[in-house]
């Protein structure tokens, strides 16, 4: 099998699978285009621990990690198979790095099942979660990221999940999608002509060199998850941008696949 790329998802809000005025279709139309992978490896901000654990669950719970949403978001399920043999080659090579990781069983939060439920609504490709370290730094998991890449050319699809934008105090639950803040634009043209020209030092360097970083990130846990993507590509990767516009204000909705 030829080397997988890998992805920075913006998982947006868990409503995304249920509600019309989100972007859900164009996550089917990016799995439906992607190598299929044999297996997955998810990396979400939304389970952070103090040093790298990756989930060894069988048959990982769908985690309903939120309040107050509507009934028919928590029925919703994503039963995927595990991937424990993901998971302790995962945990192999970052101990082989030098970065510590420990295993154990862990469901999947929304972060990780919100975006393959629809990009792999059969739920047949087995799924392993790795957590990210919230209190270190884009450099640690770009690191973690490069630790991991020797999986990618095993058939394992390696995924990031955050937002390219996530100040939850800036966002407008009833601003239109064209109501977009323009520092959004500005933030996320610069990360993305950094993205393309791959300069790593740079993106590493966000939060003193992007146009509103600490405006766009307050804290740095959505935005750590691409670096681990980016450090998990080749160095020569392609980068295809999938942008599917800025909601509530301030949330803008971006993928992107390190390809090659």
């Amino acid at each position: 099998m030829s080397r997988l790329p890998s992805l920075f998802l913006s998982h947006g809000a868990p409503t995304l699978p249920i509600d019309p005025s989100m972007p859900s279709g164009e996550f089917a139309t990016l799995g439906e285009r992607l190598p299929r992978p044999r297996a997955i490896l998810m990396l979400s901000a939304h389970w952070g621990t103090n040093t790298p654990i990756a989930s060894t669950a069988e048959r990982p719970e769908t985690i309903h990690d939120f309040y107050g949403f509507p009934r028919a978001l928590y029925e919703l399920q994503y039963p995927a198979p595990g991937a424990p043999d993901v998971a302790r080659a995962a945990a192999a090579l970052l101990d082989a790095a030098g970065m510590a990781a420990q295993t154990e069983p862990h469901g999947l939060d929304h972060g990780a099942w919100v975006p393959l439920l629809l990009m792999y609504p059969q739920a047949d490709i087995p799924v392993a979660q790795l957590s990210i370290q919230p209190h270190r730094d884009p450099a640690h998991h770009y690191a973690l990221g490069r630790a991991l890449r020797p999986l990618a050319a095993d058939g394992i699809l390696i995924v990031g999940s955050g937002q390219i934008t996530h100040n939850l105090r800036a966002a407008d639950f009833g601003a239109k999608p064209g109501d977009a803040d323009p520092r959004v634009a500005q933030f996320t043209d610069w990360f993305e002509s950094r993205l393309a020209e791959r300069d790593v030092r740079a993106l590493l360097e966000y939060r003193s060199q992007a146009p509103h970083a600490a405006f766009m990130h307050p804290t740095d846990e959505h935005l750590l998850p691409v670096f681990a993507a980016l450090g998990a590509a080749s160095d020569d990767y392609t980068l295809d941008i999938q942008s599917l516009g800025t909601y509530q204000r301030a949330l803008a909705m971006t993928n992107y696949v390190f390809a090659g």
